[in-house]
């Protein structure tokens, strides 16, 4: 959960919508002339503009330069075979527990490090570039945009202006086209130009079926997931989810372009190369975003710890902590501010709920850190309009606000006293819990002849569903067992 900040960027996407003009040019791929709404130079006008938005978005740049080096020059590698090899290619690891890839036009191919995890070779990853490199030599951001990016643009200013809090939403621009997929023939076009590139440096594009269905057994996991939490599920909607992995057409690009690769330069799949690449990526939340251990919440960058409720399902947010009680009618939330200068807890949280008929608030101090806490007797909430319980914290240069909410309630939340517990377990991290505030992160052991998945999940710390993680992360799902000498990944 990093620092929320002032939402700038109104302008900005106006600004984006109003500079696209109309004019014709020629596909690159299919060499036929479009209808499209920009030039190439306003192409990447258009995505250089956008790329802060979606950095910020997707919770900043990866910061280890040696795996953003390693990415972007297997990136290179495969838009030099494109068809569109002058262009300028920018490839960025973004710090995100997303399984997503996707691209702005332009020459931008943003991968998160959460599918980085879920890859098992050099050539995997090349896939999943080549298909964004795909969209981008045949120009379908570009080709999209008079469909549906501009209402997309109106509909993010709308919510950013509105503050309606939901930073998923922030960019639809990047959201609804350029991140959720293009639609079945544009997906099966980049895969097949995906393939193509593949073959042209010397992998096998059968990597890119190997990617399908690695994806898809993500995907099948997290539907039976939700099923059991009784939620819905997080379905990745973009690269290859138009198709399953014995997808006809598919099998047929990737045949054809199995026709372009060179049989004396069969390239090896880099899996041992691209396992040492990751290793140590942190699995789930980073260090910069604060990671959960149970129900307890730790940010070592910002020094500070809370506890939720015992048995509330608590989610680490691009731009909060969110804690849902079991019966799904509670609702305590935690974001950040920079406060204004000279403005205390209690003018901050006045000025936050200007408008609003709060009742009389009070101070409150918590474990040495000053705040002040109110109920609004009609706030409008998931749940309607119903009184919430609203606290703010200072620390550290900035205010901590906590928003509390319960079904069917009147006077104050039904599970106000359990919102209070909760906030009153904020405080300054102790020397000896920074510890705690380190992520999880990928670790590699070798298989021998007794390694089964079984045992390796009893010591993992992943908190639910331990085997089945271990076995989608090394592409072992449903019930697959390793080799000898196999590389693994584990969590630790």
């Amino acid at each position: 959960m990093p620092m929320n900040r002032p939402v700038r960027i109104v302008l900005l996407l106006v600004a984006v919508a109003g500079a696209a003009l109309t004019g014709c040019a020629t596909n690159p791929v299919t060499g036929r002339p479009e209808l499209v709404f920009s030039s190439e130079k306003g192409e990447i006008e258009r995505a250089r503009e956008v790329h802060p938005l979606l950095v910020q978005q997707y919770g900043g740049i990866y910061p280890d330069p040696r795996l953003q080096h390693y990415v972007n020059e297997v990136g290179q590698r495969a838009a030099k075979a494109s068809h569109r090899p002058d262009l300028q290619y920018t490839f960025v690891v973004l710090d995100s527990e997303d399984i997503n890839a996707f691209t702005t036009g332009g020459g931008f191919v943003y991968i998160t490090r959460g599918i980085l995890g879920f890859l098992n070779s050099e050539a995997e990853l090349t896939a999943v570039l080549g298909h964004e490199i795909g969209h981008v030599t045949a120009r379908h951001p570009v080709r999209r945009q008079s469909q549906s990016v501009l209402s997309n643009i109106g509909a993010a200013a709308v919510g950013i202006y509105t503050r309606s809090g939901d930073i998923a939403g922030l960019a639809s621009y990047a959201g609804a086209a350029l991140v959720s997929g293009y639609g079945r023939e544009q997906e099966l076009e980049a895969d097949r130009l995906g393939a193509e590139y593949l073959a042209r440096i010397g992998y096998s594009p059968e990597h890119m079926i190997d990617v399908v269905r690695l994806l898809k057994n993500q995907e099948l996991f997290e539907v039976r997931r939700a099923r059991e939490e009784n939620r819905e599920p997080r379905i990745y909607h973009g690269l290859f989810a138009t198709h399953p992995d014995n997808d006809q057409r598919l099998r047929e690009v990737v045949k054809a372009a199995d026709k372009l690769r060179n049989p004396e330069a069969k390239a090896d799949p880099g899996r041992e190369r691209f396992l040492k690449a990751i290793a140590g990526l942190p699995f789930g939340t980073s260090r910069a975003q604060g990671v959960l251990k149970g129900n307890r919440f730790y940010h070592g960058d910002l020094g500070f710890t809370v506890a939720f409720p015992t048995g509330w399902t608590v989610e680490n947010l691009a731009d909060r902590v969110v804690a849902i009680s079991p019966q799904k009618d509670s609702v305590l939330q935690m974001r950040t501010y920079p406060p204004p200068p000279n403005t205390g807890p209690r003018e901050f949280l006045a000025r936050l709920l200007a408008g609003s008929n709060a009742a009389p608030g009070e101070p409150i101090e918590v474990n040495g850190l000053q705040g002040y806490t109110t109920v609004v007797r009609s706030a409008q909430t998931e749940f309607g309009v119903v009184p919430a319980r609203y606290t703010v914290i200072y620390h550290n240069n900035l205010a901590y606000v906590f928003a509390g909410a319960s079904r069917a309630s009147r006077g104050a939340p039904n599970a106000d006293a359990l919102f209070m517990s909760s906030i009153r377990t904020f405080r300054r991290l102790r020397h000896d819990e920074f510890a705690q505030a380190e992520p999880y992160r990928i670790r590699l052991i070798q298989a021998t002849e007794s390694t089964r998945m079984a045992d390796l999940a009893k010591s993992s710390p992943i908190p639910k569903y331990p085997l089945e993680y271990l076995r989608l992360l090394n592409d072992l799902y449903p019930d697959k067992e390793p080799e000898p000498g196999q590389w693994l990944k584990i969590v630790e």
